[in-house]
């Protein structure tokens, strides 16, 4: 399911229908919104605290002055949680930490606890995040006297990046961050790289120690499905049995055969806690960039574009297998 349309087409919508709040003024009809959505979590923050707005600049407009963004806003009215024991965490971490656990806190702390500010906690201990960076620069141009510079800074970026896409699928620009300099190839080749980050001899010894386990049945729907892979013929195939059956093992057992192939099998639940079951298992709503508010639209739509690094992850996989696919909306 991929649509070329933008992540701001959504927020668009999202603005359009809180214009319609403002008649009501009634906080309860405003619907929740998920942190990570950025600027649409600021507005419904600012829409259910800031009495008697008018228009959307009255939301941004604190003290007589018209803010930026509304994330900007929410902060000059104190509406954020107070960061200062993450910026703490942090101080005590560069006292006696390398760089390399420095910049795994700080993306921990970025992708997770969904901090207000945290570009200005990069201002303030982005040289102590590139110090090895920087030592291994001095070591290999045998001079000590060069300093940190944009370029060490980007490098850093680039490796919290990498972190945080593989804890929760976001790049830094999702987080409120500078987006690190790189190409979106690169990121395309962070996206193939996870998914065949597989040791091929242990997938292979899965395969020949538990084909002959498979029953009738189960080696039916195992040797169907590969078959369909090996041809390239495509296809949509739903696989429905009772609990206990064995679904988790064949499907387990299809996504090793072809990842000992040295291919890509892309394994997606609709809950976390199925996802969790399946080897590089991720959630439906992680993997493939679906929509995460589906009542406010009327033609919900995935935020991926053709040309983009999960695009071309799902153009070059052999298989998509969505575990738990009923329990997804009907919109999806």
């Amino acid at each position: 399911m991929l649509h070329q349309r933008s992540f701001n087409a959504g927020r668009k919508v999202m603005l359009l229908l809180a214009s319609q709040m403002f008649i009501r003024l009634i906080p309860s009809d405003v619907y929740s919104v998920h942190p990570r959505q950025d600027e649409c979590f600021y507005l419904r923050l600012l829409l259910v605290n800031v009495r008697g707005p008018t228009y959307f600049n009255s939301l941004r407009t604190v003290d007589g002055v018209l803010c930026t963004t509304f994330r900007e806003a929410c902060q000059c009215l104190n509406l954020l949680e107070n960061d200062s024991h993450w910026d703490l965490t942090l101080a005590d971490a560069t006292v006696s930490a390398p760089a390399n656990q420095i910049r795994t806190l700080f993306a921990i702390i970025i992708a997770t606890c969904h901090p207000s500010n945290p570009n200005a906690w990069w201002e303030k201990y982005k040289d102590e995040m590139v110090d090895d960076i920087l030592h291994r620069v001095r070591t290999t141009n045998f001079n000590f006297d060069i300093e940190s510079n944009d370029e060490m800074h980007n490098e850093a970026l680039i490796l919290i990046e990498d972190m945080c896409v593989l804890m929760c699928g976001s790049l830094l620009s999702t987080l409120g961050m500078l987006a690190p300099n790189r190409s979106r190839h690169a990121a395309f080749n962070l996206e193939l790289q996870r998914e065949k980050n597989y040791d091929l001899d242990k997938q292979a010894e899965r395969v020949r120690k538990n084909v002959p386990l498979l029953n009738a049945e189960q080696k039916n729907v195992y040797e169907s499905l590969m078959k369909v892979v090996d041809d390239g013929t495509g296809g949509i195939y739903f696989h429905d049995a009772p609990g206990g059956t064995g679904k988790t093992f064949v499907i387990s057992l299809i996504l090793a055969t072809i990842r000992s192939r040295s291919q890509i099998a892309l394994a997606v639940a609709s809950s976390g806690i199925a996802a969790t079951l399946l080897e590089g298992g991720r959630t439906a709503h992680s993997a493939l960039k679906l929509p995460m508010i589906l009542l406010m639209v009327d033609k919900p739509t995935c935020t991926t574009t053709k040309n983009s690094a999960t695009a071309k992850l799902m153009r070059e996989c052999k298989i998509i297998i969505w575990d738990e696919c009923t329990m997804a909306h009907k919109l999806v």
